[in-house]
């Protein structure tokens, strides 16, 4: 049994939102055409209260891309985006939400990120997507979405560490840092995953 997530595609992570991708929203297409061939397919959705840690907004003195320490986890800060009931939170209406059978919605605790659908950053809290995979029979896993070097990587990462066999779709995410990416996907594939693009699965 094979499932898709479709991780944030959220306005505010697509061109004109506080936190856009680059080109992320040239996947929307891909995404909806290969939606019916899984057996389920689930979102993510960036959640934030007003005042989340990642918000460079939060600490004085700081700014958008400053790193800190925080509980002795680093701390990338982020522009405000993805604040709960605004329309930047809100998944992209062009994408395909008929096969979406459940949204699970991450970063809701204002101390701590979450880019993984599964758990949060310091792996403390899960957003029951695992057990919801598990009880239905899934065993592999495929992920797309935004950003490829950020929230789909952890997530993908935590898919891995769950037993799932998993799969990213290239051609199906963008990346904030292309080069970055590279990097991740050589560690993600030395730990057991792949990297494919979406044609073969078509």
């Amino acid at each position: 049994m094979k499932a898709l997530i479709i991780v944030d595609m959220q306005y505010d992570f697509l061109p004109g939102g506080n936190l856009a991708v680059a080109e992320g929203d040239q996947i929307i297409p891909v995404i909806n055409s290969i939606q019916q061939q899984y057996d389920v397919v689930v979102a993510t959705q960036d959640w934030h209260p007003l005042h989340h840690i990642s918000f460079a907004s939060q600490h004085p003195g700081k700014k958008v891309g400053d790193v800190i320490e925080k509980d002795g986890k680093e701390q990338a800060l982020w522009p405000d985006h993805c604040v709960q009931g605004t329309r930047g939170a809100a998944l992209s209406e062009a994408l395909d939400n008929q096969p979406i059978a459940a949204v699970f919605r991450k970063g809701m605790d204002p101390k701590i990120d979450s880019y993984s659908g599964f758990f949060d950053n310091g792996q403390e809290k899960s957003t029951g997507l695992s057990g919801y995979l598990k009880n239905l029979n899934i065993d592999e896993v495929h992920v797309c979405g935004l950003a490829a070097d950020y929230c789909v990587y952890f997530t993908a990462l935590d898919s891995l560490s769950e037993g799932f066999n998993t799969v990213i779709l290239e051609d199906a995410t963008r990346a904030i840092d292309a080069a970055g990416f590279e990097i991740k996907k050589e560690i993600f594939t030395r730990l057991g995953g792949e990297v494919q693009k979406t044609s073969p699965f078509k």
